[in-house]
This record gives structure tokens, C-alpha cells and sequence, in this order.
């Protein structure tokens, strides 16, 4: 059996809540209209009283041999004027000398009178002649004696009449609070329903259960930017790829200095130690950013540049041994055989000695591959790599992907900037020494080791940036003075 939905339960908590709190209002309010009603009843009959009992015309007819004959007609005046239901004018003994039927005049009032005649004013509800009622009686004082007392009253039947149309008033006001609460029920359900699919507590918890452990087991990291820049959520893989503190979340990107990348593009992004492919997604929730760990693969891609710059230069070095091959073999055919083993035997022994030289230099064999093969590519490139007579570097046990991504970006970039470029690499007692110079215009940019700078105006500059975190990650520094760009390595600990 289908459970009730998350809306529909709902519903019905939200109706039992408007309908309780209604008729618990309507109860209260109606009993306080009975209250108000019952003590406006005994306020007009006191008042009544008192206004009949101070009236100089009753002091008159008392002196009169028959006072009800002036009395009544005046009573039941001022009956009528003030909507009251009786008006007993009474001598002290309780003989009325008027009343609404005149067949009850001259008999004993029915009620108690011990108060008023102390000369004070009471109300109180008791049953008469025309039943039940809420009365006053006050005395009636002329010299300091009473002389007379003055009843007036409301029937209960009439008081209760009163009170049978507050109730129809009041069901009515509940019965159109009830459909006006029932409506906006109705109305908040449909939209809950349509918000929650028509789940239940249970389809909606394990939901929750199942998104909350897919975001924290996968790999990738996963943001969620909302339209005015706030960062709403972030999973685990993302705080510890971007480096993001606790309370990230309701923060702005730019606090947190996360990658701005537009929706529908993919970025390089490099933080401290990793490179990381950030991709961005538009979605009616704001915007979707995935990022995603592409460090090993970039030294995986330095890695295989460098093959393919080995290759490159090796290609280069068959191109030109073929060049000179060639012209060898044309000057034998031209008989100038001693030309051609002079030219033959130059380009070995220049060969050779770049070879010795750099191969004597460098002890670390991936580091010195590098620079033979770039010396070959600038030759190529009609440009000139020059290996410094002082270079010496053992190998100290510096990461060789690290010194290729530092040498071979710094070499690449004097390369496309000048004709000569000059490589001395060394140790003193502070580290590794690298030191790349040009005969090109030099560099003043201050963000030139930043992710996208690069002097093609492109925006897509990497090599400087990859250079400056390979610096950063092996703890050490990197000085530029114009075309000089000096590179300082401490010697790991187990190497000295």
C-alpha cells in the first residue's frame, strides 16, 4: 500500500491545526461575548434604576394619596425609551405601585431588597414574575431616609437571544476562517506536492541519505554557485582539492579566491601543489563547477613532452647529420676528399664535445637528455642553446620531473623570446642553482608565473605557471632580473 505523501500528511496536520486552533478562538470568543453580554445587561438595569430612582417626578407622586397612577405611565415610558424589560417602583416593604402587567401592582416585589434598603445599589439574577432576570435595585432617598426602591431589569431569555445570535454570528466568522485556512492549505499542499514530487518522509530521507553519500564519495570535486556569487554547497573532494576552509559555504567566491570560469567552458586552475581542470555548468539553481585532480596527468603530459622533445631534437639531429651527410658525400663525388673529412671531422667533434660536456655536467641522465635535445631544437629553430662551461650538478635526488618542467619550460620560453639562450646549472651552499638567460627583451610582469599569462596575449599561458608551482612544491625560490631568471633549490635532506 502506497504510503501518504510528504504534501498530503501535511495537509491533514495543517487542517487539524486550523480547525483546533479555530474552534478553540471561536469557544473563547463566544464565551466572552456571553460574559460582555450578561454584564452589559447589568450595567443598562443599574443605570436605569439609578436614573429612575433620582428623577424629581417619582419624589412627587410618593406624596400623592395614589401614587401608582402617576408612577406606571411613567415606568413603563421610560421602559420603552431605554429597551429594559420591567420597571418596579416598590415601598419599602416591597408593594409594588408599578410593573409591565398591571395585574401585579399592589403585590410583594419577588427578589431581595436587604441591600438597598442599607441604601445601596446591587445587581443580581433572580426569577420573577416574567422569569428569570438580570435586575438592579437601588433605593430611592429623599431627607436621608429611603423612601422608596426602583427595580429595573433584562430577561435571561432575552439576554440568551443576544447570545444565540453572537453564536450564529460567530459560526459564521468560523466557518469562513475554516475555508479560508482550508484554502491556503490547499493551496501551500499543491505547491509542497509539486516541490516534492508527491515523496514521503521516507522516499525524501532516503534520497537525502543516497545524494549526501554520493557527494562525499565521489572523487571530483563539486561546487554549487548561486547567481550572485555565494558558494551554497561543496563536497569533501572539493574543500581538500581547492583548500577550502570550514565555512566556506555562504561565502563569496572571490573571499575564497576560487577560479572565476564562465558556464560551458573548462579551465586550468593551479593551486599550491596540483593542477586541476575546472569545468563549469549552467543550471536553474545557479552554477555548477566540477574539478578535477589533473596533476599526475600533467606530469604524466611533461613526461611525454619530453619524449617527444627527445624525439623532436633527435629528428632535428637526423636532419642536420643528413644535411652534412649530404654535402660530404657531394664534395667526395667532387673530389675534395680532404674537404670532406675536415667537415665531416668537425661536425663529429663538435657533436661530441656538447655531448661530454653536458653529459660530464649533469650527472642526472633525464635532465641532461633535455638539454641536449633542446640544444638541438634551437639549432633547428635557427637560434642557439649554450650550456655553460661551469655547469656542474650531481645528482642530488631532486625529483627529475620537477627540474624538466623547470628547466624545459624556462629554456622554451627564452627560446621563443631571443636567438641565444644560455643554461648554467650548479650548487652552493644554499642548493641547486639554475639559471636561464637571454639576449631577448627580458620580463617585468609580475604575474608571469600566474595560470594564463604568457606573451602571445592568448590567455592560455601555462609554462611559467607550472614553473613557478614546480618551485614552490620543492621549497624553493625564483628571481627574474630582465632576460636572468635564477632558480634556487634546497638539496633534500637524505642527499647531504
Amino acid at each position: 500500500m502506497r504510503r501518504w505523501s510528504l504534501a498530503g500528511q501535511m495537509l491533514v496536520l495543517q487542517l487539524l491545526v486550523v480547525a483546533v486552533t479555530v474552534a478553540g478562538l471561536a469557544v473563547l470568543a463566544l464565551w466572552q461575548a456571553g460574559e460582555m453580554l450578561t454584564d452589559e445587561a447589568s450595567g443598562t438595569a443599574e443605570a436605569v434604576a439609578l436614573s429612575v430612582a433620582a428623577s424629581p417626578d417619582l419624589l412627587a407622586a410618593l406624596d400623592e394619596p395614589h401614587p401608582s397612577a402617576r408612577l406606571q405611565p411613567f415606568a413603563e415610558r421610560v421602559r420603552a425609551r431605554t429597551h429594559v424589560d420591567f420597571i418596579t417602583i416598590m415601598k419599602q416593604d416591597g408593594t409594588r405601585y408599578t410593573h409591565p402587567n398591571p395585574a401585579q401592582i399592589g403585590k410583594r416585589f419577588i427578589g431581595h431588597t436587604e441591600p438597598a434598603l442599607a441604601g445601596r445599589t446591587f445587581t443580581e439574577t433572580y426569577t420573577g414574575t416574567l422569569g428569570a432576570s438580570r435586575r438592579a435595585v437601588t433605593p430611592v432617598i429623599s431627607g436621608g431616609k429611603v423612601r422608596a426602591l426602583v427595580s429595573a431589569g433584562i430577561t435571561i431569555d432575552r439576554i440568551s437571544a443576544r447570545k444565540l445570535d453572537a453564536l450564529l454570528w460567530g459560526g459564521l466568522v468560523v466557518a469562513l476562517a475554516l475555508s479560508l485556512g482550508a484554502a491556503g492549505t490547499w493551496l501551500v499542499t499543491v505547491r509542497l506536492r509539486r516541490q516534492t514530487h508527491g515523496l514521503g518522509p521516507v522516499e525524501l530521507g532516503r534520497i537525502h541519505d543516497h545524494h549526501d553519500a554520493v557527494l562525499h564519495a565521489v572523487r571530483e570535486g563539486l561546487l554549487l554557485v548561486g547567481a550572485d556569487g555565494t558558494l551554497t554547497l561543496c563536497n569533501d573532494a572539493a574543500r581538500q582539492l581547492l583548500g577550502l576552509p570550514g565555512d566556506a559555504e555562504g561565502r563569496h567566491v572571490g573571499e575564497l579566491g576560487l577560479p572565476d570560469v564562465p558556464a560551458g567552458e573548462e579551465r586550468i586552475h593551479l593551486t599550491g601543489d596540483r593542477v586541476l581542470a575546472v569545468n563549469a555548468a549552467a543550471s536553474r539553481f545557479g552554477t555548477v563547477v566540477t574539478v578535477r585532480d589533473h596533476t599526475e596527468l600533467q606530469a604524466l603530459t611533461g613526461q611525454l613532452d619530453a619524449e617527444r622533445g627527445f624525439a623532436e631534437s633527435l629528428r632535428s639531429a637526423a636532419h642536420e647529420a643528413a644535411n652534412r651527410l649530404h654535402t660530404v658525400i657531394t664534395l667526395v663525388e667532387l673530389g675534395r676528399t680532404e674537404q670532406a673529412v675536415a667537415l665531416g671531422t668537425a661536425e663529429l667533434r663538435a657533436a661530441q664535445e656538447l655531448t661530454d660536456r653536458v653529459v660530464g655536467a649533469v650527472r642526472e641522465p633525464v635532465l641532461a637528455a633535455l638539454l641536449l635535445g633542446k640544444s638541438a631544437e634551437a639549432a633547428e629553430r635557427g637560434g642557439e642553446l649554450v650550456i655553460s662551461q661551469d655547469s656542474e650538478l650531481d645528482d642530488l635526488g631532486l625529483d627529475p620531473r620537477d627540474l624538466v618542467t623547470i628547466v624545459g619550460n624556462l629554456i622554451d620560453n627564452a627560446i621563443d623570446a631571443a636567438t641565444r639562450v644560455e643554461v648554467r646549472l650548479g650548487a652552493d651552499e644554499r642548493g641547486v642553482v639554475i639559471t636561464v638567460a637571454d639576449d631577448g627583451p627580458g620580463l617585468a610582469d609580475p604575474h608571469a608565473f600566474e595560470k594564463g599569462w604568457t606573451t602571445k596575449g592568448d590567455g592560455h599561458g601555462l609554462g611559467l605557471a607550472l614553473v613557478g608551482q614546480a618551485v614552490r612544491r620543492l621549497g624553493g625560490t625564483i628571481e627574474v632580473a630582465g632576460s636572468l631568471f635564477t632558480v634556487r633549490l634546497p638539496v633534500p635532506e637524505r642527499a647531504r
